[in-house]
């Protein structure tokens, strides 16, 4: 007895393939309002303050705390061979390259992106953007495009935060608690970081997890059934789908990265 019917398939796999470019075409409307959305900055400058700097806590924190376990790992890995004087370039490279951009995206997916996801859920689940329609409004332009920037901004800010701080929690544990000479840790990893290549890298990753995980969030939101069951699982798929895209974005980032 079969378990599915051939109809069944093409049903499933034509309405992913709708899925899909429903998705693409949201994608594309948001990039195009670029322009529209900074001649009315203000909006974009409370999405970023509300999407930054309410998560500032727990970015400086982790970021902190990384610092602290990644300077205490290096430290005893780089003992064995004789290279403890270089932590602070193995911090800061580890930091800005890999773990500042990852972390804080995954981060503010936990903390943002469900934010908007349920924002935009509950205001899909009490018709306020059917209300908006009807009054000639486009909840596009006027709601989802300004909290899509301000993720994109906050993004490589918080990211630069992260790595600051973390960088700063390895000088604490290396220097002060381990007792590493300071001038060998800073001249280190002054002469060993590349602007362009590994601050430049790191940023170019923060931008386009910034691009996926808020893109992700607000169409979670925006195609979320308007039921409190139907904002509670677009939340999860939020969390779910936006953290395996920023593991999987950064490895072929990070492959396309050294490959030139």
């Amino acid at each position: 007895m079969s378990w599915y019917k051939p109809a069944d398939v093409g049903f499933a796999a034509r309405t992913k393939l709708a899925d899909l470019g429903q998705g693409a075409r949201l994608f594309l409307r948001l990039v195009a309002l670029f322009g529209p959305s900074m001649k009315r900055f203000g909006l974009i400058r409370d999405q970023v303050h509300f999407l930054g700097n309410y998560s500032l806590a727990i970015i400086t924190v982790s970021g902190l705390f990384v610092g602290f376990v990644l300077s205490l790992q290096g430290y005893y890995t780089l003992q064995r061979y004789g290279s403890s004087e270089a932590l602070g370039l193995l911090v800061a490279l580890s930091l800005v390259r890999e773990l500042g951009p990852v972390i804080t995206a995954l981060l503010f997916a936990g903390r943002a992106g469900t934010s908007l996801t349920a924002e935009i859920g509950l205001m899909k689940a009490g018709e306020q953007l059917s209300a908006m329609e009807m009054m000639a409004v486009d909840p596009v332009s006027r709601i989802l495009a300004p909290r899509f920037w301000g993720g994109v901004i906050a993004m490589p800010l918080l990211a630069a935060v992260f790595s600051a701080v973390g960088i700063m929690g390895g000088w604490m544990v290396g220097v002060l608690l381990i007792g590493i000479d300071p001038g060998a840790f800073w001249s280190q990893m002054q002469g060993g970081v590349d602007v362009w290549r590994d601050v430049g890298n790191g940023v170019i990753k923060s931008l386009v997890f910034g691009f996926t995980v808020s893109f992700i969030a607000l169409l979670q939101g925006f195609e979320a059934q308007p039921t409190p069951e139907g904002v509670s699982r677009a939340t999860t798929r939020t969390v779910v789908v936006a953290s395996l895209s920023v593991l999987g974005l950064d490895f072929i980032l990070t492959a396309m990265m050294f490959s030139i």
